[in-house]
């Protein structure tokens, strides 16, 4: 039992390798009658069902579910204070993957990323071109109703504070949150 602890502590793709079977168990749990169930119950929670949906909304594994249960909520509540409510916590829920990314996946990956011909992809990070790109794009994505942890992963190689990120996942976060509920209504 110690040494599959060792192991465990001294596995350098753990925190990828979990991202990686999170991502296909999600698959396997959104069509379940239990997932429908547990949705279905944070829309009785009120005010704090909303910001937990907003923290869910950012992620690859809840980014659907949590769509459809804001967009009912955009029904029972006040629209503005649903996006505002669920930006906040779409902006929780980017920060933990934020922090998580840069603290724990970008340092599993780096080796890998020098063996894979990292100096000629760290001359192309360092060009104006991607100073701006990759903030840009990152952006997008974050404002889509695409999961988040791209457009994360994109400010996370930037030279962003936190504040910055933080301020800037809640603005467009607010922002998608606002356009897919009212696209979903129109149709």
């Amino acid at each position: 039992m110690n040494q599959l602890i060792e192991n465990y502590k001294n596995w350098k793709l753990k925190n990828t390798f979990f991202l990686l079977v999170s991502v296909v168990f999600l698959f396997y749990f959104v069509d379940t009658p239990l997932a429908k169930n547990i949705i279905d119950s944070v829309k009785d929670l009120g005010y704090p069902g909303i910001f937990l949906t907003g923290v869910f909304f950012v992620s690859t594994f809840t980014v659907v579910p949590a769509s459809i249960v804001l967009f009912y909520l955009a029904k029972e509540f006040n629209i503005f204070e649903v996006v505002l409510l669920a930006g906040l916590g779409s902006m929780v829920g980017d920060y933990i993957i934020f922090r998580f990314l840069k603290d724990k996946i970008f340092e599993e990956l780096k080796p890998i990323f020098l063996q894979l011909g990292g100096s000629h992809v760290s001359k192309l990070f360092s060009t104006p071109y991607f100073a701006w790109f990759a903030p840009a794009l990152g952006a997008i994505i974050i404002a889509s109703p695409l999961p988040d942890e791209i457009g994360i992963g994109l400010l996370g190689v930037t030279k962003l504070k936190n504040w910055q990120f933080m301020i800037l996942s809640f603005v467009l976060n607010s922002f998608g949150i606002f356009v897919i509920i009212t696209l979903v209504d129109l149709l």
